[in-house]
């Protein structure tokens, strides 16, 4: 995106040194120089505009792409937190379950 601007401004750049040159410069008569000029800035703006564009919505994307990673990622340690905890209850549970074969109630 960067050297869509760089163009852009090199294009518009060249297009007003075309004006100032005006008097001095020559085509074939394939473009005026006045018709040149104008493809040449409106060539550089586009680009210019285009670039920046560009580079807006890229850092946009790229933004949403790593908030998406972020949240994957917190799904899947909440996953495992979840996974550890199940076992923690159930190991819990199974200690505390009495034999009844061993130690039989006293009624």
């Amino acid at each position: 995106m960067k050297n869509l601007t760089f163009i852009g401004a090199l294009l518009l750049g060249l297009a007003f040194l075309l004006y100032y040159m005006l008097p001095e410069f020559s085509v074939v008569k394939l473009f005026e120089p006045m018709n040149l000029m104008g493809i040449l800035a409106g060539i550089g703006i586009g680009l210019i505009i285009g670039g920046i564009v560009g580079y807006v919505s890229k850092g946009a994307a790229l933004k949403e792409e790593e908030k998406r990673r972020e949240l994957k990622q917190l799904r899947k340690v909440n996953e495992d937190l979840e996974k550890q905890a199940a076992e923690l209850a159930k190991q819990q549970t199974v200690s505390y379950i009495p034999d009844e074969n061993k130690n039989p109630p006293n009624y």
